[in-house]
């Protein structure tokens, strides 16, 4: 069964995301635009995917907890877990691997923790929009201990992405899919590096706005958020 995804979706935890992205906003958008499975992955934090799940759940939507954590490298890896409990365990291990300055919020943006109903449970004073000191080889070992899997973000564009840092697609990873954006030259799918990747499109919103209509479909025997953890699990 064919079922239309968005895997990488993020919340006003994200310094870089607009205020207007709350849990509750973003559930209701993902559901106008006939999506089905979902995942919210912030920047480096989870703290927002309790709420998103709730909200998601009440749209009739499948969703995942997840986050999108910059590498010691700085690449950037999407983080998919099958509940929110595991994905806050993880989040408070990453947490550990912050760079140990506070957010600007003037500079960089609020980081607004936020419940189901559009209420703002706090704000986070950590600075999220950094790289982490975890190495990209130990992301599939790190999320496949906490149930989860993962795959590097819009590895097509020049800055925050695999290909841009390192050149090259080393199998010895372990991550078995690999996120391309929407603009990606059509050639680039065709890399025989890339070839036994499942390769996916996801919005990347940050702004309900970008949140595109449903267009991308992944292939499951059924909707739940295990089959997608299990479709795109890491080799570990």
């Amino acid at each position: 069964m064919q079922f239309y995804y968005d895997l990488h979706l993020h919340s006003c935890l994200s310094p870089c995301g607009s205020d207007e992205m709350t849990p509750a906003n973003l559930a209701a958008m993902c559901a106008l635009a006939g999506l089905e499975i979902v995942a919210l992955t912030d920047h480096n934090s989870c703290g927002n995917c309790a709420s998103f799940c709730r909200a998601a759940q009440s749209h009739g939507l499948t969703a995942l907890a997840g986050m999108e954590l910059c590498t010691q490298e700085e690449i950037h890896v999407v983080c998919l877990f099958p509940d929110p409990e595991r994905a806050e365990d993880f989040s408070s291990e990453i947490a550990k691997h912050l760079p140990p300055i506070r957010n600007n919020p003037d500079r960089f943006g609020k980081q607004l923790r936020m419940d189901d109903g559009d209420g703002i449970l706090g704000v986070e004073t950590a600075f999220l929009a950094g790289s982490t000191d975890i190495p990209l080889y130990e992301v599939p070992r790190l999320v496949s201990h906490w149930g989860g899997t993962a795959f590097p973000s819009h590895i097509d564009r020049p800055s925050f992405s695999l290909l841009g840092v390192l050149g090259l697609w080393d199998p010895d990873m372990g991550f078995s899919a690999a996120e391309l954006s929407h603009r990606c030259p059509p050639e680039l799918a065709q890399r025989p590096d890339l070839k036994d990747l499942l390769l996916l499109t996801n919005s990347d919103a940050h702004y309900l706005d970008q949140v595109w209509g449903a267009e991308h479909m992944l292939d499951l025997p059924e909707c739940t958020p295990q089959a997608v953890i299990q479709r795109l699990a890491c080799r570990v």
